[in-house]
């Protein structure tokens, strides 16, 4: 006995994309996987167009995988904070090894990655576009509609050494302390080399708008001294740092101690680190403080202070790491076993949370980034 077709599958295709655009992004993303029949509904140009222009992006934190345990890692981990839960999106769609996710941009996420020697195809694919297959490559991919785009070559330096940036609209930066590179899919389809002028290794650099931001730091080696510094970046054949400096901002680097940046909301920067309290020279932290620049109006004013009772964990454990975007900032430090998370929009109205359940231990410190996740992303 043959078995029937379900009725939902003679329903006009209008009427099921009406349907389903009614659901949250994470509820089609599960239907998707029910059968091949709504893949192919859930992943229509016609129906993703809809849902792009009706329904808002994940808003997700993704981790970083720790350098000395990516090689096994095919997945990346990112935690809801709407849900409060941590979901797990494989990677294994890619054809190459040791996949390192390093940033993210209007629901791509970029990473690095070896041709994988096992895959046949793959290797005639990188090798067509990387032209080599013993050196690492930048890739963008949408891990929701598992498609990716392998980006021009890099040098194997570049890896190691170099800080990726993506902007809105997936313009890349490769930066290092000697040099930069700057990729614009729209203007050019090769990498633009320049030279850097900055006076010491940038920290936390940003990327916003035609401009990227970084700290460096100026001092002696007795004493650090961190300075704000910016250039505008595009189609122009060089890239000058320049310090930013306003008489009126005073002492706003020296209260802080380990300054670094974070993209804020709209053309806003987050600076970040422990508030000194005094200006002597190993003078103890009394919280965490978050700091806004305003580059409209280039005035800054505090964002966020965390709670003196939660700044205790990380007090006893010395260095943390900082990673996020908007308003929506995590801290990692060593031996807490899980993060801690200030989100300014959260509705529940507590802006300072621990996040628990860690992937691993949840014992380092960790790095990551914010994944916008939206099934119209194309690489």
């Amino acid at each position: 006995m043959e078995q029937e077709e379900p009725l939902i599958y003679n329903l006009p295709q209008d009427t099921l994309h009406q349907i389903f655009s009614s659901l949250p992004l994470r509820q089609i993303i599960i239907c998707r996987s029910l059968s091949k029949f709504f893949n192919n509904l859930l992943t229509s140009p016609t129906f993703l167009h809809h849902i792009s222009t009706t329904l808002p992006p994940l808003n997700l934190l993704a981790l970083r995988h720790h350098h000395y345990n990516h090689h096994n890692n095919h997945h990346i981990h990112l935690f809801d904070p709407n849900l409060n839960n941590w979901l797990h999106f494989p990677l294994n769609f890619l054809p190459f090894s040791s996949p390192l996710p390093v940033a993210s941009s209007h629901g791509l996420i970029y990473l690095w990655a070896q041709p994988n020697n096992n895959n046949t195809q793959a290797q005639a694919q990188a090798q067509t576009q990387t032209q080599t297959l013993n050196t690492k490559s930048l890739l963008a991919c949408n891990p929701l509609t598992r498609k990716f785009r392998i980006l021009p070559h890099l040098g194997s330096a570049w890896c190691r050494h170099g800080s990726v940036l993506v902007d809105s609209v997936n313009r890349v930066m490769v930066l290092t302390e000697l040099a930069a590179l700057y990729y614009d899919d729209n203007n050019n389809k090769s990498w633009q080399k320049f030279s850097s002028n900055l006076p010491s290794k940038p920290r936390s650099p940003v990327l916003i708008e035609d401009s990227a931001f970084a700290l460096c730091d100026v001092g002696s080696p007795w004493r650090s001294q961190w300075k704000l510094f910016s250039c505008r970046v595009g189609s122009t054949m060089s890239m000058i740092w320049s310090r930013l400096e306003r008489q009126e901002w005073g002492d706003v680097f020296d209260i802080l101690k380990r300054p670094r940046l974070v993209r804020g909301v709209g053309n806003r920067i987050l600076m970040i680190g422990g508030l000194k309290s005094s200006f002597s020279l190993n003078s103890p932290c009394s919280t965490i403080l978050i700091l806004r620049l305003d580059l409209g109006t280039m005035e800054w004013d505090e964002a966020g202070r965390m709670p003196v009772e939660m700044f205790r964990c990380f007090q006893d454990a010395g260095k943390f790491k900082v990673f996020g975007a908007g308003d929506r900032v995590c801290f990692s430090a060593k031996r807490i076993g899980k993060l801690a998370l200030w989100d300014r929009g959260a509705e529940m109205g507590d802006e300072w949370r621990w996040i628990d359940n860690v992937p691993g231990n949840g014992d380092g410190l960790y790095r990551g980034f914010v994944f916008e996740g939206r099934l119209d992303a194309l690489p």
